[in-house]
């Protein structure tokens, strides 16, 4: 299975960067494979000013998402700052990638806001979605569902998963069930799953409880990846230390967000160009 998802990754990459030939299409696409053809931009927003794993998880998102560029497919950038962009500068990208933090200024969270407002496209990890109380940003609060943060296993662990639907364009081609990279994964409260508006596409299995050495978790509804319907958006809990990105059924799930939350660009699909 593994050997199979490894496969699929490179079909995704070379997918990514190629125009890919519908049958019985008879367009001259020689200009495209020279390399000059940009299907679509994006921003990856993070900080260095966060606890050591959660920037290691940063540096290795922002590498990643490089290596995935290869045959000028796409565009990153990457920034610390949201307001080194104004508005319109921002909407070029197709979307942006928060790896380890979520806006914190009050002129980087309206940046942020008129952004997804404005259709704009959002991948959060981990960090990127952390908010307790003294976190004061109710727009941010109702975007990712509603939940504060409520609890951890600790230390990182690897843990088991499962799929909640495959029925979606995220998950449509990994295992029912998969081990993930050993993280810390935050549990909310309320759970995102009671909130009309989120759709849970994969979570911790039950299979894991009791979770956690120092901080034990011993049960309770588990969403690790979801998505708000009423934005451009997904969430992916993984996101602590420099393991994530050892496993290719992982891999698969971040390229399949990235490709999922492009496809949806309210100016059009770039793959069907």
């Amino acid at each position: 299975m593994r050997k199979t998802i490894a496969i699929l990754i490179v079909l995704f990459a070379v997918m990514l960067s190629s125009e890919w030939c519908q049958a019985g299409g008879k367009k001259d696409r020689q200009a495209d494979y020279a390399g000059s053809r940009i299907r679509f931009k994006v921003l990856i927003h993070y900080t260095e000013y966060a606890e050591e794993a959660h920037v290691q998880f940063a540096h290795q998102t922002i590498s990643f998402f490089q290596k995935l560029t290869v045959g000028n497919g796409f565009e990153v950038d990457v920034t610390t700052d949201l307001k080194d962009h104004a508005l319109d500068e921002l909407l070029k990208y197709d979307v942006l990638i928060s790896a380890n933090s979520a806006p914190h200024s009050p002129q980087e969270r309206r940046l942020f806001e008129e952004y997804m407002e404005n259709g704009g496209g959002w991948i959060g990890f981990h960090a990127a979605a952390y908010n307790d109380r003294n976190t004061n940003w109710p727009w941010f609060l109702e975007f990712i569902g509603g939940g504060v943060f409520k609890c951890n296993n600790w230390p990182p662990q690897p843990a088991l998963v499962k799929l909640d639907t495959r029925r979606h364009p995220v998950t449509k081609n990994l295992p029912r069930e998969f081990v993930i990279p050993a993280s810390e994964f935050y549990q909310w409260t309320p759970e995102p799953r009671s909130n009309k508006d989120i759709k849970v596409l994969l979570s911790l299995s039950e299979k894991n409880y009791p979770i956690g050495l120092k901080d034990i978790v011993y049960g309770g509804d588990w969403p690790l990846v979801w998505t708000n319907k009423n934005y451009r958006m997904i969430y992916l809990n993984m996101g602590h230390g420099d393991e994530s990105f050892i496993d290719a059924e992982q891999q698969l799930l971040f390229i399949n967000a990235l490709r999922w939350i492009v496809s949806t660009n309210l100016a059009g699909n770039p793959f069907n160009d």
